[in-house]
């Protein structure tokens, strides 16, 4: 196995007085600044030049909740986190071996995430005595207040440098520094073996008609790439090998995006035009964007007024004959509530989108949790049911969404998919699959010539309805908000009825499990600890499993994106093992449904609700104390 870049092989790198490589298995980058200071494109740039040379990576953007945070200020620390591997990540990462701190406030803000002995290169120019305090340094020396003395600590002129790479450009000073991230960017390039032409030409692509930005960003790069190589603070650098992957055409893609794709690639297949109405909302907004830039595969998308509206007008398009789509965080859940019980009761296709956030209210706009699980299992009035799905990783949520559209469209019903803002932001490789490889998506139309049409004649295998578009002669029909009559769909307050409808809006959503797989356990099959979690909880959990059972430990994993209606043989993978715990990033809500659902066993917990992913290390220390105990 290659070594991870530790204290100790700092301590002989910089004692060593020859320039050499190093040969790691993985590491972990963390760019950090003021939210203007870039360093999301910045991490986004390493991240890509880093997919293009063959590593593995994933991504954690970590955005401020404030618009415009006062400047140097710990709240106004923007941060972008990159893992990458030779061999598959499935994080990005617990700890960074590397920090990048473009003012002391960045500093502050992240320096409990830099692992002991990390490089960490320090913006010098930025920590002056009015930015540290601003950044709540009590004393001028940050190093000595932090206790960073054991760390391989880089003093980086980085403003004055940029300076002196553009001092012959026609920029102005302000234009200048917006620069500086190139500089930190051309920093790591050369300690990690990446290279620039990539970059470089993206840059001429994108300010073709702004030559004077494109040059100021390439020479700032070049710069901080030969200020790394000249310096001789660094006698190293580090290399990452590419990693073995199946042969095909990727590109970097995050969460919200792959949900976007998801559902365009569902409406190509089941040859129906999709439509899109939302109302921006982070960290959601970005599913809207990016379908509205396929207009040129005839998808409609409408940024309306509010979430009432976003729901609505989805709903009106499925009626007409659309797959209705609406895309939302935790608050517009909430605010959607009323027309999912629309949704239910007509029983139309529609695919809800929630993006979940730190709540509740505003809560953590900018910030990832769980915590709509029951939300959106639950909360709507009367008996509402709905099939939910959560995806687990950012590039899984292209096949969810693809599935989650299958589902409405097959079964005639309303289908959750819950991602969150940790998956919706972060980014990994995409292998994008062929269109004739995916699943093909059948409608349930009625049938035109059905002389006889009732609304809600249900298929027998399924219990959906029949599908009638508008306008089509003698496929006249009613359906609203009312209850309706079982088969004609009349207006009905008969109880018996009622109960009779509520059943079979029940029954339709439990049939679902028979087009749902099997729940699959990862590693040990049977043993002493099954760690459950879902959604968005599997890439700490996976790393975690790999650690613990390197030591020797009986442990499996089962991961559930099939929420409601839960795999068929969920029970069975819970008897296979001794202890269960779950892990959810909330206070415990799937381990409550769970308890619902299975009352007769034993389930314990592992929570956390910071706004943070978990880290392996925090699995894997709960794991081997619930063994000892």
């Amino acid at each position: 196995m290659l070594p991870k870049i530790s204290e100790k092989l700092i301590i002989k790198i910089m004692a060593e007085k020859k320039y050499q490589n190093v040969d790691l298995e993985d590491v972990v980058i963390r760019f950090s600044g003021d939210s203007g200071d870039g360093m999301q494109l910045t991490g986004t740039l390493f991240s890509e030049t880093s997919a293009l040379v063959g590593n593995d990576f994933v991504t954690f953007p970590d955005f401020p909740a404030e618009i415009r945070a006062p400047q140097g200020t710990v709240g106004g620390v923007s941060g972008f986190q990159v893992h990458i591997g030779h061999q598959p990540v499935y994080t990005p990462g617990d700890y960074c071996d590397v920090l990048i701190a473009m003012n002391p406030a960045a500093l502050k803000a992240n320096r409990r995430w830099a692992k002991k002995g990390a490089i960490i290169i320090i913006n010098s120019d930025e920590f002056t005595e009015k930015n540290l305090q601003r950044a709540g340094y009590k004393t001028l020396n940050p190093i000595e207040e932090d206790k960073l003395e054991d760390y391989n600590i880089i003093f980086a002129p980085i403003n004055e440098l940029t300076k002196e790479a553009l001092k012959d450009s026609d920029l102005d000073q302000k234009s200048i520094l917006r620069s500086k991230n190139m500089f930190a960017l051309g920093i790591c390039y050369w300690m990690f073996d990446r290279p620039m032409e990539h970059t470089i030409e993206r840059f001429e692509k994108k300010f073709a008609k702004v030559p004077a930005v494109a040059k100021a960003n390439i020479e700032t790069l070049k710069a901080g790439y030969n200020y790394a190589e000249n310096i001789g603070a660094f006698k190293s650098t580090f290399e990452v090998a590419p990693s073995e992957q199946q042969p095909g055409k990727y590109r970097s893609i995050n969460g919200n995006t792959a949900t976007a794709w998801g559902l365009a690639a569902a409406a190509e297949r089941a040859h129906i035009q999709l439509f899109c109405g939302s109302y921006p909302i982070t960290p959601a907004t970005d599913i809207l964007i990016e379908l509205t830039k396929l207009r040129s595969l005839g998808i409609k998308a409408l940024q309306v007024e509010d979430e009432i509206a976003g729901i609505c007008t989805a709903i009106g398009a499925s009626f007409a004959g659309s797959l209705g789509v609406t895309s939302t965080s935790g608050p517009g859940l909430a605010l959607k509530a009323e027309a999912s019980g629309l949704a239910v009761i007509t029983e139309l296709p529609l695919v809800i989108i929630d993006v979940q956030r730190g709540g509740p209210s505003t809560g953590l706009p900018t910030k990832t949790e769980q915590a709509d699980l029951l939300q959106a299992l639950y909360g709507r009035n009367g008996e509402s049911p709905m099939v939910v799905l959560a995806a687990t990783t950012p590039s899984d949520c292209f096949y969810y969404a693809f599935q989650a559209a299958k589902i409405a469209l097959e079964h005639m019903t309303p289908v959750i998919l819950l991602t969150d803002g940790f998956i919706g932001n972060g980014s990994e490789p995409f292998r994008i699959p062929k269109m004739e490889d995916l699943p093909e998506i059948h409608p349930h139309y009625a049938d035109p010539n059905d002389t006889n049409y009732q609304p809600y004649r249900r298929d027998p295998k399924t219990f959906a309805r029949y599908w009638a578009k508008p306008g089509i002669k003698g496929l006249e029909h009613r359906i609203g908000g009312l209850e309706k009559m079982a088969i004609t769909g009349s207006v009905s307050y008969v109880p018996e009825n009622h109960a009779i409808m509520v059943e079979e809006r029940a029954e339709k959503v439990r049939r679902v499990v028979e087009d749902i797989p099997d729940q699959e356990i990862l590693g040990d099959q049977t043993g002493d600890i099954l760690m459950v979690g879902w959604g968005s909880t599997r890439g700490h959990l996976l790393t975690a499993l790999k650690t613990l059972r390197k030591e020797g430990k009986k442990v499996g994993m089962a991961q559930f994106s099939y929420i409601n209606p839960l795999p068929k043989n969920t029970e069975d993978v819970f008897k296979r093992f001794k202890k269960v715990i779950v892990f959810e990033v909330n206070t415990g809500q799937f381990v409550s449904y769970l308890r619902s659902q299975f009352g007769h066993l034993d389930f314990l917990q592992y929570d956390k609700v910071q706004g943070l992913p978990f880290t392996a290390i925090e699995i894997v220390e709960f794991v081997n104390k619930m063994m000892e105990e």
